[in-house]
């Protein structure tokens, strides 16, 4: 099958975030806060695939507020945003058994070891540039940029323009503000 074949039957988004929307840096504040850089492109694009009603799903290992408030602004429901994951494959299941889904109808957005059972799992497997070497091998798809460079707008926006649906609707890209 064709990765053409395999973005057609696409029917939700999931991804981490550490490494996929963010560069994976961390910056700490001088109260020790830590601190995440989100790259509004990709926030773009979550938004334009939850106003064509594409379930969305956050996994990841952290656990800060600011990740589940800041996915929630992009669209993300905060019930699919799955924070302290540290077996993602459960979470996936969840997330796919929640919305009906078959695993081949979701695409993955990961980086690292922990997202690897995900990567191989999803229909389609999505990994920036800059990923570890095993997540590379086993994607379906490698983007040219590196994580927190627009990752996530490539990939989705990938799917939607051969699916007919990467279409701005201002009312109810408006309405989700």
């Amino acid at each position: 099958m064709t990765l053409e074949d395999k973005l057609l039957k696409i029917k939700a988004f999931a991804l981490d975030i550490d490494g996929v929307i963010t560069d994976g840096s961390v910056l700490v504040s001088d109260n020790g806060s830590p601190l995440r850089n989100f790259n509004e492109k990709d926030g773009f694009a979550l938004r334009m695939a939850a106003t064509h009603d594409y379930p969305l799903a956050v996994i990841t290992g952290g656990s800060l507020g600011v990740v589940k408030h800041r996915m929630t602004q992009y669209g993300v429901k905060e019930e699919d945003v799955y924070m302290h994951a540290t077996n993602k494959i459960e979470q996936f299941a969840d997330f796919c058994k929640k919305y009906g889904l078959e695993a081949e109808e979701v695409m993955y957005m990961g980086d690292d070891i922990p997202d690897l059972a995900v990567i191989i799992a999803a229909g389609v497997g999505v990994a920036p540039a800059d990923a570890c070497p095993e997540v590379l091998e086993a994607a379906d798809f490698v983007t040219p940029c590196a994580g927190g460079r627009g990752v996530v707008r490539m990939a989705i926006e990938k799917v939607m323009k051969i699916q007919g649906k990467w279409v701005f609707n201002v009312e109810k890209y408006s309405g989700m503000f």
